[in-house]
């Protein structure tokens, strides 16, 4: 019996103390920043060692190694083959309320997509419909797209890159005024890579440095 309540003593001040380090973390970590990366379409129907025959292997790994090595919470995944980009934004944005939920600021929360990850990003967006959440969209507009994807609209802290060399993604100022949600910043980033869409299969400091500073809350890039 001795034995017994000297085993439960020591289970409770274990699970005390796990409790205790977790309510330190939380609080020390309120200024934590997070990041959902959204790939783009070559990494849904290639396994990451294939090579695109022109823009070469897409560098997933090293990109979200980057955002790590900063010290963002990453949430990130390879998608399955043809994904809805419609339905996966839903998925994206019960996280992100969830994230909210749990006490997170929004402003603490970065969406990034480059090419069709860029296009879950735009419909997390409209969905969301939170001024406070940051997003970044890389090589992912292009002018049909007022046509052709009408119910887009862009709400939050916006960051629009993309390369002059490439056309499937260009100014999105046409987007920025068709849309009807509340957008508390929006920045535009021409690249000069001359790496066409390919430069966004690369972990490039050339888009990524910038994204970064998006998702800690630096609006002017200084």
């Amino acid at each position: 019996m001795k034995q017994f309540q000297k085993l439960s003593v020591t289970f409770l001040f274990t699970v005390l103390s796990v409790f205790i380090c977790f309510s330190q973390e939380k609080t020390s970590n309120k200024d934590q920043r997070y990041i959902f990366f959204l790939h783009n379409k070559f990494i849904e129907e290639n396994a990451l060692d294939v090579a695109h025959p022109e823009y070469g292997k897409a560098e997933y790994n090293e990109i979200v190694a980057s955002y790590k090595k900063d010290n963002f919470i990453v949430f990130s995944e390879i998608r399955s083959k043809n994904t809805n980009a419609a339905k996966y934004a839903e998925k994206v944005v019960k996280q992100i309320k969830k994230l909210i939920k749990q006490g997170i600021s929004p402003n603490k929360i970065t969406v990034i997509g480059t090419s069709k990850g860029g296009y879950i990003a735009q419909y997390v967006s409209t969905y969301l419909a939170n001024p406070d959440v940051n997003f970044v969209f890389i090589g992912c507009f292009r002018d049909s797209d007022i046509k052709e994807i009408p119910e887009i609209n862009y709400c939050g802290n916006i960051l629009t890159i993309y390369e002059e060399s490439d056309i499937f993604g260009v100014d999105a100022s046409k987007r920025k005024e068709t849309s009807k949600l509340k957008i508390n910043h929006f920045k535009q980033i021409e690249l000069h890579t001359n790496l066409k869409h390919g430069f966004l299969f690369k972990a490039l400091n050339a888009w990524i440095a910038p994204s970064k500073k998006w998702a800690n809350g630096d609006y002017d890039l200084n």
